[in-house]
């Protein structure tokens, strides 16, 4: 008799415990929310909806149409009120800074036509989820790196794309830059943090790691959590613009020769264990058609020596943003300029 009572007093319990776990997700959620788009956006208000768990559970079928991940977050492709949107989840609560972080960026950043548009979140979860514009064509690394378009038979992308897509991203970096009273470093520029839309049009995303610089100061202390490549935050600990330059030098040469610049499969060489140092090595007297993607060097045509031109001066520029001096790489602006005038070759 005793254990007939006892039952539906534990699932009252228990009810009551999770309503309550999700109200204290909401409201410190919301504060962190709050406190960082008023900081950042300077109190001017940008629309951001809220959902409710159970509408993304519902716009997913629980989760169940997973489109990439990394170790940190997956993508899942929804239908919310009619619409189809991507959702972003995150894999540990204690990424919820992150998390917050890339919504408020994503909403500063609405207005550029490069990058992911925020729709809204649901913060009644340890970890928020995040809803963004949906993007048909899906990660740009497997559009460009040799195997991902072998394994998943894509079409290999045309050189005019790949040249416009770099200047469409450069722009997007310079906005991030210049646009706001704090300069913006994105700090995880790559091939997988790019989507694109039904028509092939970049999206930038992935701003989890993003920082700004404080005011009157030149650098800032580098994230904990990041994937960090630019050779001076080992030795100083601290972010510039110009890490962001380096960052789209890589991606640059990843456009190029259509390889992940982490590491060299088809282009071995013993002593160089990534393709930005094994470039820096072989730019010196070497010849286009041992750097550049075979693929592209198929389109050769009509523009034959037009093109050799593009591809030479995008070698070169990648190679200035990947200097080992900050100083000596130029700034975003100036690389938007420069893709600009290459288009035109």
């Amino acid at each position: 008799m005793r254990w007939s009572w006892f039952m539906p007093y534990h699932f009252f319990i228990k009810r009551r415990e999770e309503r309550e776990e999700r109200e204290r997700a909401f409201y410190e959620n919301g504060s962190l929310l709050l406190e960082k788009l008023i900081a950042s956006c300077n109190a001017k208000p940008i629309p951001i909806r809220t959902f409710s768990a159970q509408q993304l559970y519902q716009a997913t079928n629980n989760f169940s149409s997973e489109l990439r991940g990394d170790f940190w977050s997956y993508w899942y492709k929804g239908s919310l009120e009619g619409r189809i949107v991507l959702i972003k989840r995150l894999h540990y609560t204690f990424l919820v800074d992150f998390a917050i972080n890339d919504l408020v960026i994503s909403a500063q950043m609405s207005a550029h036509s490069n990058v992911l548009k925020p729709i809204g979140c649901c913060l009644h979860t340890p970890s928020p989820f995040l809803v963004f514009e949906f993007a048909a064509n899906g990660v740009l690394a497997d559009r460009i790196y040799v195997s991902h378009v072998t394994e998943l038979q894509h079409q290999p992308m045309v050189w005019e794309r790949k040249l416009k897509i770099a200047r469409q991203i450069a722009h997007a970096l310079s906005y991030l830059h210049t646009a706001f009273p704090r300069p913006v470093i994105h700090l995880h520029i790559n091939l997988r943090s790019i989507l694109l839309d039904e028509h092939d049009v970049p999206k930038l995303s992935d701003f989890y790691y993003s920082v700004s610089i404080p005011e009157g100061e030149i650098d800032v202390d580098a994230p904990l959590i990041s994937i960090l490549r630019a050779p001076e935050i080992k030795t100083t600990g601290k972010v510039t613009e110009k890490s962001d330059v380096y960052d789209f030098g890589r991606f640059l040469l990843e456009l190029l020769t259509g390889e992940d610049s982490r590491k060299i499969s088809r282009l071995t060489i013993d002593e160089y264990s990534t393709l930005v140092a094994y470039i820096h090595n072989r730019a010196q007297g070497s010849c286009i058609n041992e750097i550049v993607d075979p693929a592209i060097m198929a389109e050769d045509g009509e523009g034959g020596v037009s093109l050799l031109r593009q591809l030479q001066a995008v070698v070169d520029l990648a190679l200035t943003c990947t200097e080992e001096d900050p100083q000596r790489r130029p700034t975003m602006v100036d690389v938007t300029k420069l893709l600009r005038r290459i288009e035109r070759i």
